[in-house]
């Protein structure tokens, strides 16, 4: 029964003068999204509207699962697009859409007509009028409801007629590439997944740097961080995850420094590092899924520390959530069950009993000088044999 379907946007409509380019981004996005699908697809712009054609057979679900996963896309409705031959054979072509889309005939409805071509005969409300008269007519069982129907029958006059009545809902947002580029520190834990989610949702292409601590760390670990670049990569495209060894850095840390400061260095050392790719890659910023309070490294003075080591801004999407509503969104985008997975990553295995939480600069400062003997040595052999793994969907 469908052939096309006619996609909606939000924030895009308000861009002016630039819309062209963020429409263009997102036809980019569709298309990189429905390579995956069975079927034929031609995406093109028409007047403010956007529509995916099918030519042949393609599976629909597939294809709506895809652009579920478009970031800019708000609604996606499965359209019928129908040749101005008059209003009697539109109204012919309404009922049996109908009769075909609801077998049951046990419903309320209300037409919505907009007439975007104002040459079209007949007003919008006439449209409305005759057109829920002609479906009356057609199925006494159906009744009309104006404030809260079961079935929206939406019929746009354009340079060809749209005829829809479902709109399932998109993810939102901007489509990616529209808001720069951003390195993501991407561990195995619930958190730094949702933060690339949320990032990308608002347009930033995002690539990502994994901590890996071999043999602390096991290769089990590791493929569940590449698992979790899949689940973000299927919303924000390609991504190039940088995989560290970190294990020499970690245990001339834990030799050198106090215990209770070791969470705090060896995070100043990971920005250092993740920033050091996100300036190759040209990013302009970092990602972390820090929340503040959350664990002893991220109170206020914690995120302060890190910061410091940092040149460029550092971005936190989940900085005021609290740890519920970020599962929430992790499960929402099917990564909470991949998260929980039981295989330590490098940040738990080197956790201090009783890390500090308010830590001082200068304390830091003056520990950090025990590693100047080895640690531009060690930075440097992390940075020479780190492993970029290319990441689709």
């Amino acid at each position: 029964m469908y052939k096309a379907f006619l996609i909606k946007y939000a924030e895009i409509a308000i861009k002016g003068k630039n819309r062209y380019l963020f429409e263009d981004a997102l036809v980019s996005q569709m298309n990189h999204a429905l390579k995956k699908v069975d079927g034929t697809f031609k995406i093109r712009k028409e007047q403010g509207r956007i529509y995916v054609e099918t030519e042949g057979d393609f599976d629909f679900d597939e294809a709506v699962e895809a652009l579920k996963c478009v970031f800019g896309i708000v609604g996606i409705c499965p359209v019928v697009i129908l040749e101005d031959e008059g209003f009697d054979k539109l109204a012919e072509e309404v009922i049996r859409y109908i009769d075909m889309a609801y077998p049951d005939k046990n419903f309320t409805f209300k037409v919505n007509a907009r007439r975007a071509r104002k040459n079209y005969p007949l007003e919008s409300m006439e449209i409305n009028a005759k057109m829920g008269e002609r479906i009356l007519e057609a199925y006494p069982g159906l009744k009309v409801d104006v404030h809260k129907p079961d079935v929206m029958i939406n019929i746009e006059i354009r340079s060809q007629i749209n005829l829809y009545s479902t709109v399932i809902p998109g993810p939102g947002g901007m489509p990616v590439g529209t808001n720069g580029k951003a390195m993501l520190l991407l561990s195995g834990g619930i958190d730094s997944p949702v933060a690339g989610y949320m990032i990308a949702k608002r347009g930033v292409t995002i690539d990502a740097t994994y901590f890996h601590a071999p043999p602390y760390t096991s290769e089990r670990a590791k493929q569940k961080v590449v698992d979790l670049a899949k689940i973000v990569a299927k919303y924000s495209g390609p991504i190039n995850l940088h995989v560290v060894n970190f294990t020499d850095i970690q245990l001339y840390i834990y030799e050198q420094c106090p215990h209770e400061e070791l969470t705090i260095i060896m995070r100043r050392y990971m920005m250092k590092l993740a920033e050091h790719f996100a300036k190759e890659k040209k990013c302009l910023g970092l990602i972390t899924g820090e929340s503040i309070g959350q664990v002893a490294s991220q109170t206020m003075q914690s995120l302060a520390a890190t910061n410091e080591v940092c040149t460029m801004p550092v971005y936190r999407p989940l900085i005021g959530f609290d740890k519920q509503e970020i599962v929430e969104i992790s499960e929402k985008i099917d990564a909470y069950e991949t998260s929980i997975l039981p295989f330590e990553d490098c940040c738990t295995i080197f956790v201090a009993k009783h890390p500090v939480t308010k830590p001082s600069l200068n304390v830091i400062h003056n520990d950090e000088r025990k590693l100047e003997e080895k640690i531009d040595a060690l930075m440097q052999e992390a940075i020479d044999t780190v492993e970029v793994i290319h990441i689709e969907a």
